[in-house]
């Protein structure tokens, strides 16, 4: 019968059919029965008649632990085309799908890169439409893969329709689809579907139906059939168990033999028809044929076709699961179990779902599939059903521990603290208890956590240690380096940190121990963190983890060229990995250190891309760092507008959690807006807050990082008392290091509070080394070019204002520019008109796009850089182009040069 009461929800599915590509896609949630299916059947029959290509896949409860099976129900059929994807990703996917000798985990950003390359080369010489049905059983793997490539097909002719029911959670709820919520139908579609399903159904059955299927269309067909059966006038059971009764009535007037062959189908991973007969046939200790199954076909319960036995709802399989005793399940698995013998995995699965009782020998074999396992997700459930198994408290709580480990790498933070809370019910050793302590303490690096934590975990690791155990312990304190990062603990707990770290005996060089030292002392340890710091310099590019280390010591010390260094070798080897939370954190790192250097074009896309990346890797407080940084990009533009909008965004998270680096960087946009503003007591009073240790913005480490502006803030609003009296306090943190920051930012403010007598501390600034510090030289210059003409030294002044002017324009530091070119028009000099550079008329994203493609890589080497489909990278340069005023990619190394490479 034609769909009854949805003709809103077919003509918005019609519309994404008839032009994919204009939207990603629909998630469509809703109540089992409430017509999900249904609606995708209407869905793909439209997109064939429009002349899509439709491919399907669905999630299986019981298969729910095999990595990547919903992907390869997917995908498979496409598998002559894989020859055609860039070598990593064919390797990253053909290991996913079990194609491949390879061994080790693909990374799943680069099975979805490759997922989505796949389809859209397909879509370019068809349209595709992917159904994903009951993505609340798919495989974590597969769910991942398929959101990765939901958030990536907005501008691919690729549409993308999925079901999920209400009340489960699915990465898909992340991606960017549409939600289309299905609820029950009005009375009159009700009593429509009655009409045509069941015309001979008494009134007062009628009355019995429409009361208990609440509009529920699968409710309304099936109950019809049971409503004898059904005693209660008021039933008290949710819709969902009263239709698995229904179905369980149903199966339960089946012959014996057809139920247990029924049930070996619905708890089989698979939908043969010919295992399910040859388990079966072991289940009931002699061969049966097809036969066996007709008695269920006929009562409406499964279907046959082309091989496959099919479940005409997930509810019948569910209900014919609900029915049987634990005993017909055990039996019925173990069958299934001798049969796959050829499957080692799927085996180990029946067998561990058919063993009653502890089992160390398939515990261990399940520990084996999650050593094995292509994604972590069923590692996790690997050891977690190992441990379930285990013959002793010590290998449980051992398993459920590592199930917890690999949670927390995945970003999974509810299964982690639910395994930790398990093993913490049983005896642990004290190093298990140490484990259990530090695991779900990673999350957000503690930021949820009481300062005093720090202190404990310091304790903790160095009680680890003494045990031998050094790598649990140096984990432990870089957990407690990082909450010193983020909060602010006090003296006292950093002396105590850093008094538990020098006993491991790590060398004073290694990477870990540098970046340790500088976020718990980045001014006590940070003349030793720089010596090691500029003797590495020439080493990067060896290994992603060591250059991440050293990037975030180099930021903490201030030497925000070293760390722009470092961050930038660490991105291609987490990015070629799919590492993507890694990533976002060099990133981020390498974002915000070209800011503060005045690399604005080069930091914009960076920061884009971390913050999209942070969104995508639920990492929230990353997100509002980069968001402070692309709110800091937009002050010194110019846009205060943009500015103001991004910093209340950043500081939303940041004060929820306390986050001190995001206020701090809020506090430096709020300043830069109120100067370039002219609302200099705001700007003083704004970042004046830095150096507050009262104030939640208070950073011990970035309050030395913004001095110059707080010097300018402070000269005019008339501050400059205040100003030397901060400046003291720093002085004696000055002479025990050489922090590239804190000494140009020191120079430049004893210069402009110095009034009258400024002229040699200005010379002196200028003397110093400034290379990569461009920012700060034209921040001089201008400076200096203002003081030469309050002196009436108008000559010299024109020379340092027009360096000045240059060097803003160069930057697009918008504001700064404008002052320059005030100060050269009172000075006598006129200035031309600035032209707004290439750089800011694409937006950050597809400014990355424009450089990588100015470097002269291909499209597909860009999307392999960018995590997107080569075909989207030409969509996004065909947009560019007219807005550069060029017609080809040739035309864009003249208009963004690299580094090295001046405009022509």
């Amino acid at each position: 019968m034609p769909m009854v009461g949805r003709d809103t929800e077919l003509k918005v599915l019609a519309a994404l059919v008839g032009g994919p590509g204009d939207r990603s896609g629909i998630l469509i949630e809703g109540e089992p029965g409430i017509g999900k299916s249904s609606l995708v059947e209407e869905t793909v029959a439209m997109a064939a008649a429009a002349g899509l290509r439709v491919l399907r896949t669905a999630g299986v409860e019981a298969e729910h632990g095999l990595d990547y099976a919903g992907l390869q129900r997917l995908l498979y059929p496409l598998r002559r085309a894989f020859d055609a994807l860039p070598a990593r990703q064919f390797e990253s996917l053909t290991t996913a799908l079990g194609m491949s000798d390879a061994v080790g985990e693909p990374s799943p950003h680069l099975v979805g890169l490759a997922a989505l390359t796949l389809l859209a080369d397909l879509a370019a010489e068809q349209p595709l439409l992917v159904v994903a049905e009951d993505v609340h059983w798919l495989d974590p793997a597969s769910a991942e893969v398929l959101a990765f490539v939901a958030r990536r097909i907005d501008s691919e002719p690729v549409a993308m329709v999925a079901t999920v029911r209400d009340g489960t959670s699915s990465p898909l709820h992340e991606a960017e689809l549409t939600a289309m919520r299905l609820g029950p139908l009005s009375d009159e579609d009700a009593n429509a579907v009655l009409d045509s399903t069941a015309p001979e159904l008494s009134a007062q059955g009628r009355r019995r139906v429409l009361a208990e299927a609440h509009g529920n269309p699968l409710a309304l067909t099936e109950l019809p059939t049971a409503v004898g059966d059904l005693a209660e006038p008021a039933p008290t059971l949710p819709l969902t168990e009263r239709l698995e009764r229904a179905f369980s009535a149903r199966s339960a007037a089946l012959p014996e033999r057809t139920r247990s062959a029924l049930l070996v189908a619905a708890l089989d991973d698979g939908d043969s028809v010919a295992e399910t007969l040859a388990a079966a046939g072991i289940l009931l200790g002699s061969a049966v044929g097809a036969d066996i199954l007709a008695p269920a076909v006929a009562a409406r319960l499964i279907d046959i076709g082309s091989g496959t036995v099919t479940f005409r709802h997930p509810l019948v399989r569910s209900a014919l699961v609900a029915a049987a005793t634990d005993e017909e399940r055990r039996r019925a698995h173990l069958a299934l179990a001798d049969l796959l013998a050829e499957s080692p995995d799927r085996q180990v699965w029946h067998r561990a779902a058919g063993t009653a009782g502890a089992d160390e020998e398939v515990a261990a074999t399940l520990e084996d599939v999650a050593e094995r396992s292509r994604h972590r997700g069923g590692a996790v459930a690997a050891l977690e059903r190992a441990a379930a198994l285990s013959a002793t408290p010590g290998r449980r709580a051992d398993r459920l521990l590592r199930a917890a480990e690999l949670a927390v790498d995945s970003g999974h933070r509810d299964t982690a603290d639910r395994l930790v809370d398990t093993a913490r019910t049983l005896p642990l050793t004290p190093a298990q208890e140490a484990t259990a302590k530090w695991l779900v303490s990673g999350f957000e690096d503690g930021m949820r956590e009481s300062p005093s934590r720090i202190g404990e975990l310091a304790a903790l690791a160095a009680s680890v240690a003494a045990d031998g155990y050094p790598d649990p312990a140096l984990r432990i304190m870089w957990g407690a380096a990082m909450r010193c990062f983020w909060s602010e603990p006090g003296p006292e707990t950093r002396r105590a940190v850093l008094a538990v770290a020098d006993t491991f005996g790590i060398p004073d060089g290694d990477p870990r121990k540098l970046a340790i030292d500088s976020i718990v002392a980045p001014f006590e340890r940070g003349e030793q963190v720089l010596r090691h710091l500029r003797a590495l310099a020439a080493t990067t590019g060896r290994d992603p983890e060591v250059d991440h280390f050293l990037s975030s010591a180099a930021y903490q010390v201030g030497a925000f060229d070293l760390a722009a260094q470092f961050a930038g070798a660490a991105a291609p080897g987490f990015r070629s990995a799919g590492r993507l939370g890694l990533l976002t954190r060099a990133l981020a790192i390498q974002a915000w250190s070209l800011a503060r250097l005045g690399d604005l074009a080069a930091a914009a896309p960076i920061a884009a891309e971390a913050a999209a990346f942070a969104r995508e890797t639920a990492a929230p407080f990353m997100h509002a760092v980069v968001i402070a940084v692309q709110a800091e990009i937009a002050a010194l533009r110019g846009d205060y507008v943009q500015a103001a909008e991004l910093t209340a965004d950043a500081e939303r998270t940041g004060l929820a959690a306390g986050a001190r680096p995001v206020l701090a960087t809020v506090q430096l946009t709020r300043g830069l807006i109120a100067l370039g503003e002219g609302r200099f007591d705001d700007a003083f009073i704004d970042l004046a807050r830095i150096h507050d240790p009262r104030d939640p913005s208070y950073s011990p480490a970035l309050r030395a990082c913004f001095l110059t502006e707080l010097a300018e803030a402070a000269v005019r609003a008339g501050q400059t008392d205040a100003a030397a009296e901060l400046l003291r306090g720093l002085e004696p943190v000055a002479e025990s290091t050489s922090s590239p920051a804190l000494h140009i930012g020191m120079r430049y403010a004893r210069a402009v509070l110095a009034g009258d007598s400024a002229g040699k501390l200005f010379t002196a600034a200028l003397e110093a080394d400034l290379t990569g510090w461009p920012a700060e030289r034209g921040r001089l210059h201008l400076a200096y070019g203002e003081w030469l003409r309050r002196q009436r030294r108008v000559v010299e002044s024109r020379t340092h204002l027009r360096t000045a002017r240059e060097t803003f324009d160069a930057l697009g530091f918008t504001a700064w520019s404008e002052r320059a070119r005030l100060e050269l028009r009172s000075a006598g000099e006129s200035s031309p008109n600035r032209d707004p550079d290439a750089r800011e008329r694409l937006t950050p994203h597809e400014l990355s796009i424009a450089q990588l493609a100015a470097q002269g890589l291909t499209n597909r080497e860009i999307g392999q850089r960018l995590y997107l489909s080569h075909r989207t990278v030409s969509t996004h340069l065909h947009r560019i182009f007219p807005k550069l005023g060029i017609s080809s990619r040739g035309d864009l190394a003249a208009l963004l040069p690299t580094e090295d490479e001046p405009a022509r």
